[in-house]
């Protein structure tokens, strides 16, 4: 079964299929809709033949999004006619098997995903001892709770949110943070390797700007508070109560309101954005200043 990055993405797919499946059952229709993009007279083909017949909605009015003609025919004329011969298929991450017709091979998907299993990170502390990381305890789990930018943890790609599971082949498991910390303290400058978990506590959403350049949701202090009716924010299911931690992969908080939506506005019309709900963020950052995180947290966009 096919993932989509969006509800937009499966209907604009069941669409694109639907139409390709029309044009092959009838032999009257055009069958191969590059020739109708070269050729001088592809209006007045489209026009004889009916290549939408009203029976679904014009394209270029879809969901609120602004799907050009040209758009159409590109993702018409690549819907791909599969065979499977009964193999398992290996797959190393979500985005290998995502069927996006009309988000694409997108880069902020591909920096904010939150990948399946568990993977080893090996850090060194620099000059000063440090490795740039400070961990919190959530229910018997220890998890990143600030990266600081420059520093190996940063360059070593944890985020704020992945649970540490092992330090040095020590399972942290019921550890309170003075034990995580201390550990951290203790152990050799050189290597100190972590197995890691992606973010449990958060979740990706891929919203798609209407044709106004909006995505349906309004925030304060970086945490949802409304969700706008028929938007791309409704129709993929963000919910209130959530913080957003990061914008096509990159961390915002700590930052302005006014900083997030600069960034919401200067990204293109494909957004994904990482949230966690209001009550763990709450705690993951209790008695964590607020000074400390706007001038430590890293804010640099991921390389992909």
């Amino acid at each position: 079964m096919s993932l989509y990055p969006s509800l937009e993405d499966m209907k604009v797919d069941q669409f694109l299929q639907a139409r390709s499946n029309a044009y092959s059952a009838s032999p009257t229709k055009t069958p191969a809709l590059p020739a109708l993009q070269n050729s001088p007279n592809s209006n007045t083909v489209e026009e004889k033949t009916g290549l939408y017949n009203k029976l679904y909605p014009e394209l270029s009015e879809f969901m609120g999004l602004n799907l050009s003609e040209d758009t159409l025919h590109q993702a018409l004329s690549v819907v791909p006619a599969e065979e499977f011969s009964g193999a398992v298929a290996q797959r190393t991450s979500a985005l290998s098997y995502m069927n996006a017709p009309i988000t694409g091979n997108d880069c902020g998907i591909r920096r904010a995903e939150i990948r399946q299993g568990i993977r080893e990170v090996i850090l060194c502390k620099d000059s000063d001892g440090k490795i740039g990381l400070r961990l919190k305890s959530v229910d018997n789990g220890v998890f990143v709770q600030l990266v600081q930018a420059n520093t190996a943890a940063s360059l070593g790609g944890l985020r704020f949110g992945d649970q540490v599971l092992q330090i040095n082949g020590e399972n942290c498991a019921g550890w309170n943070t003075d034990k995580a910390h201390k550990v951290l303290k203790n152990a050799n400058a050189e290597r100190i390797a972590f197995v890691v978990r992606d973010r449990p506590f958060e979740r990706t959403i891929t919203l798609h700007k209407d044709v106004n350049g909006q995505l349906g949701f309004i925030f304060k202090k970086g945490k949802i508070t409304f969700i706008v009716k028929d938007s791309s924010a409704a129709r993929n299911g963000l919910l209130t109560d959530h913080h957003i931690c990061e914008v096509n992969g990159q961390n915002v908080i700590g930052l302005k309101d006014s900083q997030i939506t600069d960034i919401l506005n200067s990204a293109g019309g494909v957004i994904t954005i990482t949230v966690i709900p209001s009550i763990i963020f709450e705690h993951m950052t209790k008695k964590m200043s607020s000074s400390i995180v706007k001038s430590l947290m890293d804010h640099s966009i991921p390389e992909v």
